[in-house]
């Protein structure tokens, strides 16, 4: 058999464990948003999925904003118009709630009965654009900021103006977004709410690259100026700074009035390949395999990368003396941990302190035990679920223009029951569409 075909099949087998396990939730577009301008970069209206609380948690609400890289031109914009992360035409209707977004008590202890969200990622700039003017040549929208507000109204208009708890989480893109809209969101529910934030793989740093080139400071400069950021970004750090500067969490976070738990590798695998080690940096390939694989790096390219866990511990440094931020810093090479059941609390999750990330998350939000945990320098924790990636992934498949993360995978299947998003990027990649359950039977009844 060869590789490709048991690939397949093998990814045929997981989707199927996938589909008997995955919780469904349907994809609600706010429709009214366009009458606002409030729309995805080729002008539909955003959307969300959402899980309603039960129990004890009907007044209680959690929303987890999607990843996806940013564009910082018309060209890479138009790359992503006609994707998923730009248009909601092009997004699956349902999909699975795992991890944080989980409804069962023994895999989410703390949040499974809360009202969850995913809000759906279409806009490229972390939900800060805001132009008005739309380009007729290209017909891209740069509206993201109000794409965030048409959905916090929505959801407010639901149930959450009576939230008695609020968590504004995401990962990656979406992690930075929970950090640049922190402190709005809060003023816009109840006074006597408790409401915090939290960012997952959020914390992108601006350092220097292999090369000594400052290339995702000029990204991140450019994706502000092209999408109108400025006015959206905190104005604690545009006051002080340029605006494509705010767009890094080192120059925001210490402003930032809301308690806020942050989790992110010092390793981070997608800060490795596109901030340490970016293909512009690396014109002969040199990184290709150690970012594929931590194992792969030799001696120096480790040195660089302890060199760049100082860097990142530097700058989260300027919260050491908050008492209202929480801290799960580990030393695997991953990105985003929170919405993977395997990473976020499951037997063999990543420990800190002897800690989930879950348990940490849930002991700092309710006030339980504070957190705020450094991991020692890798290898040395055994408990990392260290990513590994497709040979095939070139710099360019995981760059800042694209999506970030999504295409990290383990050394064996993954549970796919706890990874929604791996299983919608590897579908779209293999072309599976309108025959994926007749193939999924068949294969069942091989018991591959």
């Amino acid at each position: 058999m060869g590789a490709k075909m048991f690939a397949l099949l093998n990814l045929i087998k997981s989707f199927y464990l996938f589909k008997l396990n995955g919780e469904h939730k349907n994809r609600p577009m706010v429709k009214s948003s366009i009458a606002k301008g409030a729309v995805c970069l080729d002008g539909s209206p955003p959307a969300y999925h959402l899980d309603r609380g039960f129990g004890a948690g009907i007044n209680n609400w959690l929303i987890q904003i999607e990843g996806g890289g940013w564009c910082n031109n018309a060209t890479t914009c138009l790359y992503r118009k006609n994707t998923r992360l730009g248009s909601s035409k092009q997004m699956v209707k349902q999909i699975a709630f795992s991890g944080i977004l989980s409804n069962k008590p023994q895999y989410n202890p703390d949040f499974y009965n809360w009202n969850r969200i995913k809000v759906r990622y279409c806009d490229g700039s972390s939900f800060t654009g805001d132009v008005e003017r739309v380009n007729p040549a290209t017909n891209l929208h740069f509206r993201g900021a109000r794409v965030f507000n048409a959905v916090i109204e929505d959801l407010l208009a639901k149930g959450m103006k009576n939230a008695r708890n609020a968590i504004l989480s995401g990962t990656s893109a979406g992690g930075l977004a929970s950090i640049l809209h922190c402190d709005r969101f809060r003023a816009l529910l109840p006074i006597i709410a408790r409401v915090k934030c939290l960012s997952d793989a959020g914390y992108f740093i601006n350092a220097r690259d292999v090369s000594g080139a400052q290339h995702i400071e000029q990204f991140f400069a450019q994706a502000v100026t092209t999408h109108g950021s400025a006015r959206n970004l905190p104005a604690s750090c545009t006051s002080r700074l340029s605006p494509g500067l705010c767009f890094f969490p080192q120059y925001v976070v210490s402003q930032i009035r809301t308690p806020i738990f942050f989790i992110n590798a010092a390793y981070d695998s997608w800060q490795i390949k596109n901030i340490l080690a970016p293909g512009v940096a690396d014109p002969h390939g040199r990184w290709h395999s150690c970012k594929l694989d931590i194992n792969n790096c030799s001696p120096d390219q480790l040195t660089l990368m302890q060199g760049f866990r100082t860097e990142f511990l530097r700058a989260v440094g300027v919260l050491r003396y908050s008492p209202s931020v929480g801290m799960f810093i580990d030393s695997c090479y991953a990105h985003g941990q929170t919405e993977m059941q395997e990473t976020w609390f499951r037997k063999d999750s990543p420990l800190l302190a002897n800690t989930t990330i879950a348990k940490a998350v849930g002991d700092w939000y309710y006030g339980r035990k504070p957190f705020k945990k450094i991991d020692c320098a890798y290898p040395c924790n055994p408990t990392c679920h260290n990513s590994i990636f497709e040979s095939n992934d070139s710099p360019g498949n995981n760059s800042t223009n694209g999506t970030s993360g999504a295409s990290a995978t383990r050394g064996s299947i993954p549970n796919l029951s706890n990874k929604a998003q791996w299983i919608e990027c590897s579908c779209i990649k293999h072309g599976i569409s309108g025959l994926l359950l007749t193939l999924i039977l068949l294969v069942s009844k091989l018991k591959l």
